[in-house]
């Protein structure tokens, strides 16, 4: 009985949420309340993927989802993010039958890494794809190996591991397991001698914490990693970007596929392989693969393009409190090599706690954008005067930039001075106090 209420509760919650525009949490939350045990109740698809790590799940997980769907399978999954256990059983249950069965040839869930062990304690995925590990939100976050072990309980022995090859964090899930497959970007044009950024996470082997020694590197310190000490290194990878030229905007994947990108960021490869080795695995020729990924644009909103003025615009959505996040769409924006301003906006720092924690705007490689092809950079937002404080100590020369705390004057400043090209760097919760402002396209 409690099951079956549970199930009712949720789809009904769910039904008054669309009707509000809401309600992706709060049904799957009323239902553990009925029934506690719920999702250890239901009947599952054959696959159960699951998607966790610090950055690239939303994207990932909605590349798969189409890859699948293009391929014939029935596919539900967490459409709005809401990766908690409490989103999580909202959708299995939104999706299920009133006697608990699962209409779905795949069960495609989006894991907080934090929250993954508590998701999966009644049912575990058949399939689990590890995008990477990184500095991430501090605040609720603290280091990156204490996710590591918030992760790792909800490994179980029978489900096979997808992980990066290239991370020298997420690679140690493998320890101790046989069904593990790599992904990984071999040694191309972006790649340096060393690692880059304004810290070094990777500098320290994380199993024996000796110093590692790097052949090359991709962006931060993912790249082909080795400890002096204990061996653990970069593994053979088993579906592998064996080319990749982000000026023309082509990535080959095991020699043979080539794909159109959309977006010309690292990334955009990383996720797009992360997707690419899930979907091999479950069976997907890379013909369909690529078909879908060729010039796919996300469709979660991340990247989108508007009009300001005389000014063609693209906004680059960053996760909140992830420097990594940020300094991917710094060296996107570097690497169009034409002429733009770049507006920066921190307005909230946080859209689930009240912080006034600005730390991590010090791990931002700020300095990337000091380059001929930025003409004008403008700070804005509640903590335009923080940014300030972090541009002072770049090598941006002072009359490169400047401040405009108000939103809405920053983008009227911009749309009445100059037609360059204009990107804007901002984070989830800031993005439509500056869309509000321009005619968006598309």
């Amino acid at each position: 009985m409690r099951k079956f209420l549970a199930i009712l509760v949720c789809k009904l919650g769910r039904f008054v949420g669309k009707l509000i525009g809401k309600g992706s949490s709060m049904p799957g939350k009323a239902a553990l309340k009925i029934c506690p045990d719920i999702l250890s109740r239901v009947q599952l698809p054959p696959h159960v993927i699951a998607v966790t790590g610090s950055n690239g799940k939303t994207s990932t997980v909605e590349m798969i989802a189409a890859i699948l769907r293009a391929d014939g399978r029935t596919v539900v999954y967490n459409e709005e993010g809401s990766n908690q256990i409490e989103g999580v059983t909202t959708l299995i249950l939104t999706h299920a039958t009133m006697t608990g069965r699962v209409k779905a040839d795949v069960l495609l869930i989006e894991s907080d890494e934090r929250y993954a062990a508590k998701s999966f304690k009644f049912f575990h995925p058949t399939e689990f794809v590890i995008t990477n590990l990184y500095r991430d939100q501090l605040t609720r976050n603290g280091h990156p190996e204490w996710v590591y072990d918030a992760i790792l309980p909800a490994l179980h022995p029978d489900t096979k591991l997808l992980l990066n090859a290239d991370d020298p964090l997420s690679s140690c899930f493998a320890q101790g397991r046989k069904a593990v497959k790599w992904f990984g970007l071999d040694k191309c044009a972006i790649s340096t001698d060393a690692p880059t950024g304004a810290y070094h996470d990777g500098s320290y082997c994380p199993i024996c914490h000796a110093p590692m020694e790097y052949d090359y590197v991709h962006y931060n310190h993912i790249g082909a990693y080795r400890c002096t000490r204990c061996g653990h290194r970069k593994m053979e990878t088993d579906y592998t970007a064996t080319s990749l030229d982000l000026e023309q905007g082509v990535l080959t994947l095991d020699g043979e596929a080539t794909i159109q990108l959309a977006f010309r960021s690292i990334y955009n490869v990383y996720n797009i392989l992360a997707a690419y080795a899930l979907c091999r695995e479950c069976g997907v020729s890379s013909d369909v693969i690529c078909k879908v990924v060729n010039h796919y644009i996300l469709k979660n909103g991340r990247m989108q393009t508007f009009t300001l003025g005389r000014r063609h615009g693209t906004l680059l959505t960053s996760k909140h409190e992830n420097s990594i996040a940020y300094d991917t769409n710094l060296r996107y924006i570097t690497s169009t090599k034409q002429d733009c301003a770049v507006l920066v906006i921190v307005d909230a720092v946080s859209r689930k706690y009240f912080t006034s924690e600005t730390s991590w705007l010090w791990d931002i490689d700020f300095d990337l954008l000091n380059c001929d092809y930025v003409k004008k950079v403008v700070l804005s937002g509640q903590y335009c005067n923080d940014l300030a404080e972090r541009f002072s100590y770049t090598a941006l020369p002072a009359d490169r930039w400047s401040v405009q705390p108000d939103i809405a004057a920053a983008a009227a400043e911009l749309a009445e001075d100059g037609d360059e090209e204009l990107y804007v760097v901002t984070c989830f919760s800031d993005r439509d106090k500056l869309l509000c402002h321009v005619q968006k396209e598309g």
